[in-house]
């Protein structure tokens, strides 16, 4: 029993490191004027697609899911 309650130590450990190193720390949406109220991925691509001034970098992942990253400054 005394080596289970270690092996669950550990791995609770473990998942908790792995947690704690995953990044996830994703830019906020800004509660600006520009931003408000903005619920559609597409509206988003009206200042953040590719051909805008505040493109996303190409390197950016699927760029029609905004808010399953990122999330409002005051919710």
């Amino acid at each position: 029993m005394k080596h289970f309650f270690l092996f669950l130590v550990f791995v609770l450990v473990v998942v908790g490191v792995l947690h704690l190193l995953s990044g996830n720390d994703y830019p906020i949406i800004p509660a600006d004027p520009d931003h408000t109220g903005i619920t559609d991925a597409a509206v988003c691509m009206e200042c953040h697609g590719p051909e805008e001034e505040k493109a996303m970098k190409g390197t950016h992942p699927p760029k029609f899911k905004c808010f399953k990253c990122h999330d409002a400054e005051n919710k």
